[in-house]
């Protein structure tokens, strides 16, 4: 049965039967964005923007929200791999050339610990949706994009990201094996669909984490209903807005 699968999903692109398209009432999205996936620093993000004056769109069970003055977007959430590329293709059809993504991963790493920020370098694929976009188990963000977030943002060290579709079956084996097989950082559950499919669809893409959990100790230890987290959480919202909001008015030099 799945070498069945795998040979129908090598398809090519005239053979796919439903493509992302901009409906005829859907207005255009600036090129520039903030992808948030977890509810709680994307309803941050929306409520900021929208204070500010911003605009509100539409997008599936998702939220979108543009800038005054059309010079970014902030959209989310979208918590999993299918529904964060569904929502990654949308705003790409609807103009998105460079996307930031944020969001949440478990360490796997024994230096990292909860409140930990850290950018995305290496996506391994462990979830179902990647393998419909390539054959490869691992993708790339935009170098350039990873560069520039190290240079403006703290230089904070890029780490090999695993994501997942079952984070209830992550066993302490299997994670010990990844992590010394691929010197990986953490684990989260979008991360390498949205490379993926930003190398699929040739945008820039990169992601930037906070730290919720701890993953390498002999128990799981979480973090992320702790007030500190909360604190850093919303603390990361402001400087990736402040950060959009920056590049927009140097581009506007």
């Amino acid at each position: 049965m799945n070498n069945t699968v795998n040979k129908i999903k090598d398809g090519h692109g005239d053979d796919i039967l439903i493509h992302p398209v901009r409906g005829r009432n859907e207005k255009a999205i600036p090129p520039l964005g903030l992808f948030f996936v977890n509810p709680q620093e994307a309803r941050m993000a929306l409520d900021h923007l929208l204070k500010q004056g911003g605009e509100r769109r539409f997008l599936f069970h998702s939220g979108l929200v543009v800038s005054p003055g059309n010079g970014f977007f902030v959209a989310g959430p979208a918590v999993g791999a299918p529904m964060a590329v569904m929502a990654l293709e949308k705003l790409i059809v609807l103009g998105a050339t460079t996307v930031i993504m944020n969001g949440w991963c478990g360490a796997i790493k024994e230096n990292l610990r909860v409140g930990d920020t850290l950018l995305g370098g290496v996506a391994h694929s462990g979830e179902g949706t990647s393998g419909y976009y390539s054959t490869e188990t691992i993708s790339r963000p935009s170098p350039v994009l990873l560069r520039h977030l190290q240079k403006s943002m703290g230089a904070y060290t890029p780490f090999p990201i695993w994501s997942t579709d079952a984070p209830y079956r992550e066993s302490r084996h299997m994670l010990a094996v990844l992590a010394q097989t691929h010197d990986l950082g953490g684990v989260d559950m979008e991360y390498s669909a949205l490379c993926t499919v930003a190398a699929f669809r040739g945008i820039a893409f990169s992601g930037l984490f906070l730290v919720s959990d701890e993953l390498w100790n002999r128990e799981w230890k979480p973090g992320f209903t702790g007030k500190a987290f909360k604190q850093k959480s919303k603390a990361q919202v402001e400087m990736l807005i402040d950060y959009v909001q920056l590049l927009v008015s140097e581009e506007e030099k």
